[in-house]
């Protein structure tokens, strides 16, 4: 047993280590913690407890935490830690599949059951102990679970139970291993970021001495380090995310970097005239590529959803190629951020939630050296705090999330002139609606072309027409969502005008699911 810690760099920030077992939300408890003022890094589940003590001569390790993943704890290669791991001198927090593997592994009893919990529920505090003190006897959580555990060896106690899961929460009566079956990490778990702050201050003693922005050094010396001396393009949308990595690459190689917006004819109204008027300006070299005609002739029939962000992902793919090799440029710059690549399913271990046009939409194969993503391991909400670090206008950073593939995926079922044309009108009004109300704290609002058709009536003549959905999100990261209980005067007139003003609409509905169980966007 290591009875100390090895000695680490001078200046080294208090540090969390979350072991990644292939969950949704493993970047996201990385976050949490950030949130705090405290770094994180992740590391695969695959990590041996040798590297974790090499680990802690660079950072001050003061916690581990094991993630939720996808899998049971029976199933065949389900993913396991090195059992070492827990002799380690540092406190150990496991979460959901986490906590069942750390009981699973220790001698406990967990059960594959017939009836899980998803979604919210309420548990009751046994024991808070120093993890889950300050929460009330009972306390509404979000879980997402079938394995449940049921017994535990003489060596740990429970510290709350549920309903339906008699160990919702333990730790180990003389060592810092806990675990939780539930997800602190997630908005729908009221308490969660106190007991998270119990097991990284009170259990873990960390300081609060880290803040996102230290990050950009880091990710600019990336950028020059990859691209040496030769020439990159960066592949800019006019988001955030493109911007801040094109701020990023120009800050890194100044005109060695070529910025490209490719206009594939799925941008919103208006928007490659406004992309053009800010990023001309900066001090780069800027491209505007007009590729409405082979996009649209490339997705004609495609209908699965999948399918149109690989076709789109390609397509992109060409149109940088071209660019590179006419200006000779062998790095390409993407601002992939993390909710991307998990949902993309990048991981070992890890589901496929949906294809991301920049991460999973990619070819196997390109011409570039290297795909360089220095945003990779952030947040929304973390690269919105780089982008005012690095002096990117208020009005970029500030809008609103817009998907890489634009109104393709905001569209079901086959793209189409027509239906593209919809559904530019249709954002427009719902956009010139929710801007008069003025609506504070919503993440997102959009508008969805369905594919269902449906009979409604105009100027005393039946019509057989589209139904458009409207979707409106508060959020934090993007990685959980609640839908915005909107005003139903604001619904109303958006409706109202979406229905007189668009020929082919007859019907319009309002999406009050939250994420999860949904995506925030349809496709």
């Amino acid at each position: 047993m290591c009875s100390k810690r090895p000695k680490i760099q001078q200046h080294s920030p208090d540090t969390i280590v979350i072991l990644d077992f292939g969950g949704q939300y493993a970047h996201l408890i990385a976050r949490k913690v950030r949130e705090q003022n405290v770094y994180s890094e992740i590391l695969p589940c695959s990590v041996t407890a040798q590297e974790i003590e090499e680990m802690m001569r660079r950072l001050d390790v003061k916690g581990l935490i094991f993630s939720g993943g996808p899998m049971s704890v029976y199933r065949h290669n389900a993913p396991e830690f090195d059992i070492k791991i827990l002799s380690l001198p540092t406190p150990i927090l496991g979460i959901c599949y986490g906590h069942q593997l750390i009981a699973h592994m220790v001698g406990g009893r967990v059960v594959q059951g017939e009836r899980g919990e998803y979604g919210v529920t309420f548990v009751t505090v046994d024991n808070p102990n120093r993890l889950l003190r300050g929460l009330e006897k009972v306390e509404r959580v979000w879980m997402s679970h079938t394995d449940t555990v049921y017994k535990l060896p003489e060596d740990y106690e429970v510290l709350a139970h549920s309903d339906s899961t008699p160990v919702a929460a333990f730790r180990h009566r003389t060592k810092h291993i806990y675990g939780l079956q539930w997800h602190p990490e997630v908005v729908h778990t009221d308490k969660g970021v106190a007991v998270l702050r119990n097991f990284i201050f009170d259990i873990c003693g960390c300081e609060p001495n880290w803040v996102v922005e230290d990050l950009l050094e880091k990710m600019i010396e990336e950028v020059q380090r990859t691209v040496g001396e030769s020439k990159a393009i960066v592949a800019l949308s006019g988001g955030v995310d493109s911007s801040v990595a094109a701020a990023i690459a120009s800050r890194a190689i100044g005109k060695r970097l070529t910025a490209v917006f490719i206009d594939h004819g799925f941008m919103r109204d208006g928007e490659p005239e406004a992309v053009k008027a800010i990023f001309e300006k900066f001090d780069m070299n800027f491209i505007i590529l007009n590729e409405r005609e082979r996009f649209l002739t490339r997705l004609r029939g495609v209908t699965d959803p999948e399918e149109k962000r690989r076709v789109i992902g390609e397509e992109f793919v060409k149109s940088f190629e071209r660019v590179a090799q006419h200006i000779g440029a062998e790095y390409l710059v993407q601002g992939t951020i993390y909710p991307d690549r998990i949902e993309s399913g990048f991981k070992k271990y890890s589901e496929k939630i949906k294809t991301h046009h920049n991460v999973a939409g990619f070819p196997s194969t390109s011409l570039f050296k290297a795909i360089i993503e220095p945003l990779r391991d952030l947040y929304k909400d973390e690269v919105r705090q780089i982008a005012g670090r690095i002096g990117l206008p208020r009005e970029v950073y500030t809008r609103q999330p817009f998907p890489g593939p634009g109104l393709a995926v905001r569209i079901m079922g086959e793209v189409t002139s027509e239906k593209l044309d919809i559904l530019r009108k249709a954002d427009r009004i719902v956009d010139e609606e929710f801007k008069k109300w003025g609506l504070q704290g919503l993440w997102q609002h959009f508008v969805v072309l369905t594919d269902t058709r449906s009979t409604g009536v105009k100027g005393d003549a039946r019509i057989y027409g589209y139904t458009l959905a409207i979707r409106a999100v508060e959020s934090t990261d993007g990685m959980t969502a609640n839908f915005a209980k909107l005003p139903y005067d604001l619904l109303e007139k958006a409706s109202l005008r979406l229905a007189n003003e668009i020929q082919q609409v007859c019907r319009v509905v309002y999406d009050i699911t939250h994420k999860p169980p949904a995506t925030i966007e349809w496709e």
